[in-house]
């Protein structure tokens, strides 16, 4: 790896100063980052998202916290109500700091001054509620509560802190270095550094977070203490520091030290925490043996332990990896914060490598995972994003929070509301997920409308304006506004689930590009770059070895998982009596994507539903329209937003 820690960018209008508004800045890498100063969304799908977020969500969530009393367990700490007076489940500080770092990121993407207040006001309230030696928590450590860090394995405390420090890695990283949550987070990481450095608590979190949080804020304010815990942390894992439970210590990461496992499993969202952090670790401290382990870890992961949708996690006792190839579509997990972990994996694995393929991944799970917990309203999520449902959902009761797993249609809050947060973090930061420099020139990663005004290592600046209306088409169009001196190249990715791919310089002849990414040396200012992608929609077929789904097909457009629900099947049929034909090609009428398939008459149930002899089409005696009918299938992310319904993404062939 060469040292690539990029400089702060001059800033402009709204923009933020800071780091550039980076979730990410490693000390090396294969590539730099552009953050929310360098890169703007300004239309289409994403942007659609962005405003959502920004003119509901946050506001949704920020009621939900006062109305479930999260927010004000704050004021009961400082009042001394507690804890007599808590609400919430033992990690629910964690959702007030989640919702901090997403409106620190919103307002480094522009000035809002009633955001502005509202933030300063919940920062107020956190920091009131601190102790005097940087300790913060509602849960533990007052009179009547357990002692701190006396439940490392369910307590949270460690976890809850290291979303407060991203909080603030936010809001330096955009501009405000000496701001008041940053004092706030810097008392507590100092605090834990002190508590379980060398010497002190030999202890890990059994939620990792803190690793990820220590090495990003070490990096924003410079502290490289901050990372050297981080480190220790990394490598106390594994080792059976924490107590072993039901699920085996697997379920947070602690039965394999992280240099010595082969592939990514307990819960989910523990795993990909701590795969960022051990990155995070890894890239800073020129670890290749740490980078490389967490590597290999995620090459199995996606080729045996990942959803066609990017979706991981197919347990729903423990939130947990299966076993490789365990992927029940029906009994999915695929929870929504395990999506926004992956998406922090492969950032970091593309940073220090440089692969498109993890682009890839990010897009992957962005689009069918991400994207499908919201609604259109941004104020109902999924939890868990299962891939077959059954029985038509129960809609969600709007004044009151829903169980997690359980429920079947998006609700507008749960008892564990980790996700809508994660969520409004991920939408108001996506812009710097876009696009990268180095020293050969500018990569764009993501595609969509908007504009990056940049500098390359060598502060040569470039900047380029992006027309696109993907994910409904591929077509991609880069015009150059500004080119650096002297040698240079544009680097677009070309996704691998493009069968073909064209690229246009300057109205000259298209020539096919390969998957993978595409180099276009030398261009000048005017320059404009045409790249079509193949959004034609396609069958995917799995793995003979996904038992759960063989003999199935899933239909893929662009980036775009796509479903079948029960409300466009004629009459309002059931799903289960589908049967796609694989020899007629998905093809798009009218705006929508259709399938060729047969609907069985299952007649009366069978007394007993297994018969002799070779498979059969359906249930015996069953009758089927053979002339077949033409079925439109939906985005997996849109799905359940006409209203209840059955739903399958892998479609039962005829």
């Amino acid at each position: 790896m060469t040292p690539s820690r990029p400089a702060a960018t001059p800033t402009t209008g709204d923009a933020p100063a800071g780091d550039g508004g980076r979730p990410v800045v490693p000390a090396s890498g294969r590539l730099q980052p552009l953050g929310l100063a360098e890169v703007r969304i300004t239309d289409g799908f994403w942007a659609r998202r962005q405003d959502v977020n920004r003119t509901a969500t946050l506001g949704h969530i920020e009621h939900w916290l006062e109305r479930e009393g999260w927010l004000p367990n704050f004021d009961l700490a400082v009042q001394g109500g507690l804890p007599d007076g808590r609400r919430g489940r033992e990690f629910s500080d964690s959702e007030v700091y989640k919702l901090l770092e997403a409106m620190a990121w919103e307002l480094g993407r522009r000035h809002d001054p009633a955001l502005e207040e509202r933030f300063d006001a919940i920062v107020r309230r956190v920091a009131a509620a601190q102790e005097p030696d940087g300790y913060v928590s509602t849960m533990f450590g007052r009179p009547g509560q357990g002692a701190r860090y006396s439940d490392l394995e369910w307590g949270h405390e460690l976890y809850c802190q290291g979303h407060l420090l991203q909080a603030a890695v936010a809001r330096v990283r955009t501009g405000h270095p000496d701001d008041l949550l940053v004092q706030v987070a810097r008392r507590s990481a100092d605090h834990v550094c002190e508590t379980f450095g060398p010497g002190g608590n030999p202890g890990v979190c059994g939620h990792a977070e803190v690793e990820v949080a220590l090495a990003e804020l070490g990096r924003a304010l410079d502290e490289p203490r901050y990372l050297r815990q981080a480190a220790l942390f990394v490598e106390r894992r594994g080792h059976g520091t924490l107590a072993d439970i039901e699920w085996g210590r697997s379920y947070y990461q602690d039965d394999v030290p992280v240099r010595d496992a082969e592939v990514f499993r307990g819960h989910a969202v523990r795993a990909n925490y701590l795969a960022a952090g051990a990155l995070d670790v890894g890239v800073d401290s020129r670890d290749d043996a740490l980078v490389d382990a967490v590597a290999r870890q995620w090459d199995r992961t996606t080729a045996a332990r990942t959803y066609i949708t990017g979706g991981q996690g197919s347990h729903h006792q423990d939130e947990a990896f299966g076993e490789d190839f365990v992927l029940p579509p029906d009994r999915a997990y695929s929870e929504t914060c395990a999506a926004v972990g992956s998406v922090m994996v492969a950032w970091r694995l593309l940073l220090a490598r440089g692969d498109a393929r993890y682009a890839d991944a990010v897009e992957r799970a962005l689009f069918n995972v991400v994207a499908t917990s919201p609604a259109d309203d941004g104020r109902a999520f999924y939890y868990a994003n299962t891939l077959h449902q059954r029985v038509p959902g129960e809609p969600a009761a709007t004044d009151v929070a829903s169980a997690r797993a359980e429920s079947s249609l998006r609700a507008p809050w749960f008892h564990v509301s980790c996700c809508p947060p994660n969520v409004a973090r991920t939408f108001a930061s996506l812009a710097a997920y876009v696009a990268t420099v180095d020293h050969g020139g500018l990569q764009i990663h993501q595609y969509a409308t908007g504009e990056v005004r940049a500098s390359l290592p060598s502060g040569a600046p470039v900047a380029v304006d992006v027309e696109t209306a993907y994910p409904a088409d591929g077509r991609v169009r880069v015009r150059v506004v500004e080119a650096p001196a002297g040698r240079w190249a544009l680097t677009l990715r070309v996704p691998a689930w493009s069968p073909t791919a064209t690229l246009t310089v300057d109205d000259g002849t298209p020539r096919t590009v390969p998957a993978g990414s595409v180099a276009v040396p030398d261009l000048r200012a005017g320059s404009v770059v045409v790249l079509d992608l193949d959004t034609s929609p396609r069958f995917l077929r799995p793995d003979d070895r996904i038992d759960a789904v063989r003999g199935c097909v899933a239909v893929q457009r662009g980036p775009e998982v796509l479903c079948v629900e029960s409300v466009d099947l004629p009459g309002g049929r059931d799903v289960a009596d589908l049967r796609v034909d694989p020899s007629v090609p998905p093809r798009e009428v009218d705006g929508r994507v259709v399938v060729r398939g047969v609907v069985v008459d299952h007649g009366r149930a069978a007394p007993w539903p297994y018969a002799p002899g070779a498979a059969s089409r359906g249930a015996r005696g069953a009758a089927e329209d053979e002339a077949g009918v033409d079925v439109p299938l939906v985005a997996y992310h849109d799905w359940a937003s006409r209203g209840p319904s059955t739903m399958r993404v892998w479609l039962p062939t005829t």
